[in-house]
């Protein structure tokens, strides 16, 4: 028996064979809606964890899906098919192998593009969507910031250089994190093994940025993002972020005048998820969603 912050572990297999990683919280089975969590473009399930446990020790089934190529998922020798619409596959497999639809999905960045994706091609899955920092305008700014460094960062011969080396990329949009933040991300970003510290993801990812260029935003998602129109829909924002404008939450909000929006205080791209009143409103906001 599980307590819920023991999360279990179960491998999901993709349509290519590739084995994905799911971190399940809470229950086996519960009459609640589920949540699945959908982590940002290197990012992993970890990243959820104190906002997983704390749905789950209300009695909710909680799924935080790691990504092809990230965290305990299989790397793929094919940085090309680290695409959106392959990923989107993926999330479809571990949606219906582990019977979580329809579903809460609560996505950063990337996670929540595919939750927009998902509303387009597949709007029964969903129930109810937390956008985090993301939305169907995407600032090249903030890509361009993104591709300076995603698989570019040195490599860190212990944590005390890892914290340096995540500090220098983050401070200016965290103004506010201590030692022991700064800590918690630099484990969430390398992990131990025979060679030393290696990186949570794989550096072939940052194929997913090379075509991203001055200027050159992507097309916005604004039919995606309305697919999203039957179900109850949350976006987070970080005061600081230069991927998800104000603008845009504006514009999000004119097109759903009920769709609730968080900013978080000195936070950027993507906040934490990991604040007391920040867990508060997404917990009450997915009990909304309960059918």
């Amino acid at each position: 028996m599980h307590a819920a912050s023991e999360p279990r572990h179960e491998f999901i297999t993709a349509q290519d064979g590739l084995k994905l990683h799911v971190a399940l919280f809470g229950p086996r089975a519960s009459a609640r809606t589920p949540v699945v969590c959908l982590p940002g473009l290197t990012r992993t399930a970890e990243d959820f964890t104190v906002l997983a446990t704390s749905l789950a020790n209300g009695g909710r089934r909680v799924l935080a899906l790691d990504s092809r190529g990230r965290g305990r998922s299989q790397f793929d020798a094919d940085p090309a098919k680290y695409s959106l619409f392959i990923e989107l596959a993926d999330l479809s497999s571990v949606l219906t192998a582990l019977e979580a639809a329809p579903a809460v999905l609560i996505g950063s960045s990337r996670g929540g593009l595919l939750t927009m994706l998902l509303a387009a091609l597949r709007p029964t899955a969903i129930a109810g969507a937390v956008l985090n920092d993301i939305g169907p305008v995407i600032e090249a700014a903030g890509l361009l910031r993104l591709k300076g460094y995603v698989g570019k960062q040195a490599a860190p011969r212990n944590f005390e250089e890892a914290v340096e080396i995540v500090r220098d990329i983050n401070a200016p949009q965290f103004p506010k994190l201590g030692r022991e933040d700064w800590l918690a991300w630099a484990r969430r970003t390398w992990r131990e093994d025979a060679s030393g510290l290696a990186l949570t993801f794989d550096r072939g990812l940052a194929q997913a940025l090379q075509t991203f260029a001055p200027g050159a935003a992507p097309p916005p998602l604004w039919n995606q993002f309305d697919a999203l129109g039957r179900v109850p829909v949350m976006v987070v924002r970080g005061a600081n972020s230069d991927i998800l404008s104000i603008e845009t939450v504006a514009a999000m909000r004119a097109r759903r005048e009920a769709m609730e929006a968080i900013e978080v205080p000195d936070q950027g791209h993507t906040p934490l998820l990991a604040e007391a009143d920040v867990i508060t409103r997404i917990a009450a906001f997915v009990a909304g969603c309960d059918r």
